[in-house]
């Protein structure tokens, strides 16, 4: 079967779908993601560190005007607008399949684009506080002022976003493992799954269908007792390959592993996660676009 149909076919089959996003669910709204050949992990910067020093905690309070040169420069993305990825999920919402969103991602993009069950486990630039006074900042007052942005009260702002070296926000966390524990398909979307603990969080989840499509994933770094099944690029072949990690919070003996959990594997090295969405979109609607119309599925 197609995979696009595959995916159809499993949604269709669920009501209680939640998704987990990363950065690369943004990038077609001109954001950089982060850990892709050309994101911003592997751009040359002008610093002599690291990117995950630049958005440490200790850059924040060791050197924080050096924190806040970069994290003006690479972090500001208030007029980024909605890509056709954030439409497709207000729409999924709308219908009654979507139930939550847990997003690694700290644009906004999912509130904006009008989700209201939106988890930002690792913050959001939107929130900001002074942590002498703890008085409440937006991101327009952050990334328009010089230098290092300060309340009234003399005390530095910092962004309520999760630094490396930082715990994750309780309950956001929390929230988090309760909509996946509670959901039948979790949805996987341009995420590496390679930050912890944030990538553990699939481990919860005891669903039917587990759906990943990203440009490409490390299996060694999923912490889940996990059968994933390949679709080869000709449709025709099903690779199945056991992943067991000695800390899985699964024993085989819990789940009959090849009924319990079904994955499809999407690989997009040649296609964008937008690509894949239009392609999805246009199967649904059943009509055969030369070019495809957001605003005409929207309103569909």
């Amino acid at each position: 079967m197609n995979k696009i149909k595959y995916l159809l076919k499993m949604i269709n089959e669920v009501n209680n779908i939640v998704v987990f996003t990363g950065a690369g669910a943004s990038t077609e709204s001109g954001l950089k993601d982060f850990r892709s050949s050309d994101g911003l992990y592997n751009i040359k910067l002008d610093y002599n560190r690291s990117p995950e020093y630049m958005l440490s905690r200790d850059c924040f309070y060791n050197e924080t005007e050096l924190f806040y040169d970069f994290y003006k420069k690479y972090m500001n993305c208030i007029n980024a607008d909605v890509n056709i990825t954030h439409k497709y999920l207000k729409k999924l919402e709308d219908i009654s399949k979507l139930k939550a969103i847990v997003t690694q991602n700290i644009d906004g993009l999912h509130t904006k684009a009008g989700n209201s069950n939106v988890y930002e486990i690792h913050g959001t630039i939107y929130k900001n506080h002074c942590i002498k006074c703890h008085k409440k900042y937006g991101a327009e007052y952050i990334f328009k002022s010089n230098g290092i942005p300060k309340c009234k009260c003399g005390g530095i702002i910092k962004p309520d976003v999760v630094l490396y070296g930082e715990m994750l926000p309780e309950l956001e966390y929390s929230n988090s493992i309760k909509a996946i524990s509670n959901c039948d398909m979790l949805l996987v979307l341009g995420s590496s799954l390679t930050v912890y603990p944030a990538s553990s969080l699939i481990n919860y989840f005891k669903g039917k269908y587990l759906v990943i499509i990203n440009k490409d994933i490390d299996e060694s770094d999923i912490n889940a007792d996990i059968c994933y099944v390949k679709i080869d690029e000709n449709n025709s072949k099903l690779t199945v390959n056991y992943n067991l990690i000695k800390d899985s919070m699964y024993s085989k003996g819990q789940h009959d592993l090849f009924t319990k959990f079904y994955i499809i594997y999407l690989l997009t090295k040649n296609k964008s996660l937008s690509q894949i969405i239009k392609s999805f979109l246009k199967l649904i609607i059943n009509k055969k676009f030369s070019q495809f119309n957001e605003e005409k599925y929207l309103s569909y």
